[in-house]
């Protein structure tokens, strides 16, 4: 029996919306990625590091491949590309409902990587069983696949399976971080993607891809942590509906946040939001870098 301990860099790669931020938190047991049903939610990698009394897995989140159209796609897509460097298996997210030209050729651009690829058939709680392993023969037929495993990120269901299929492909080695790291994201990063989180759940379609969160000031006390947070947007239009009628719709967004930051820093929050806008952001080289996406820190 093999008692090694194991470690590696996993990524999890796939299109936009499958689940892959979703299936990091439930695989880590904690919240480090944001979440939401709408596309372009993630646009950094995020680490987020798995502790098992058989090996540590570091698992890197990614943004949704997609065909960038602004510089902040370019950035995105450079985490995507820079995020399958030096890794030593790669999970493919696929949503198991969603067949099309597009996942093709998203296995077959990966389909020859030098890496093990395991394809995460995700979602399948919302399919019954005949129609879940007939998505499994279709799939073997497309590439030659270490593995495939069906899962439902939201629900659990066979993540204990998928944990086991990644040891099996992991060299031996030490842990990269210790026992108390669950990611290396800062408390910082952390909460402006909570606050851009809530925004994206509040608010209308056309509104969230234009969305960046910076802290402006934050103050620890004894017992309570005051953040002044701006949330950044490109239109005047989308400020007013940021802000809503009587700032209410800003007042829920802070509130849906402060009550999430409080659990992450496990104190009280004074929360305060601003929105700026700042048109073209995307489109910025030096505003990118300034909102937190470097594409010189990229590799």
């Amino acid at each position: 029996m093999d008692n090694q301990f194991k470690s590696g860099f996993v990524t999890i790669v796939g299109l936009p919306n499958a689940g892959k931020s979703t299936l990091l938190n439930a695989l880590i047991g904690q919240k480090i990625a944001i979440t939401s049903k709408k596309p372009n939610t993630t646009r950094g990698r995020a680490r987020g590091i798995l502790h098992e009394p058989e090996g540590q897995v570091v698992f890197v989140d990614t943004p949704g491949v997609n065909k960038p159209v602004d510089k902040l796609d370019d950035y995105m897509q450079g985490e995507v590309d820079s995020s399958l460097k030096g890794i030593d298996a790669m999970l493919l997210v696929v949503d198991i409902r969603k067949k099309g030209e597009r996942t093709d050729k998203l296995i077959e651009r990966l389909k020859d990587s030098s890496v093990p690829l395991i394809l995460v058939l995700n979602k399948v709680d919302s399919l019954p069983t005949e129609k879940v392993f007939a998505a499994i023969d279709e799939y073997r037929k497309k590439a030659e696949f270490a593995d495939i495993v069906p899962v439902s990120a939201k629900t659990g269901r066979n993540l204990d399976e998928l944990v086991k299929v990644i040891f099996a492909h992991l060299p031996a080695g030490p842990p990269y971080y210790d026992e108390e790291t669950v990611t290396d994201q800062t408390e910082r990063k952390l909460i402006c993607e909570i606050i851009r989180e809530k925004a994206l759940y509040s608010l209308d379609e056309e509104i969230p891809y234009g969305l960046a969160v910076v802290i402006d000031k934050m103050e620890y006390g004894r017992k309570l942590v005051r953040i002044d947070a701006t949330i950044i947007c490109d239109r005047e239009s989308h400020k007013k509906i940021l802000i809503g009628k009587g700032g209410d719709m800003l007042r829920e967004i802070g509130s849906r946040a402060r009550f999430e930051i409080e659990r992450l820093l496990e104190k009280k929050v004074y929360l305060k939001l601003w929105v700026k806008v700042s048109k073209k952001w995307r489109e910025s080289d030096y505003l990118l870098k300034d909102y937190g996406y470097d594409k010189n820190a990229q590799g």
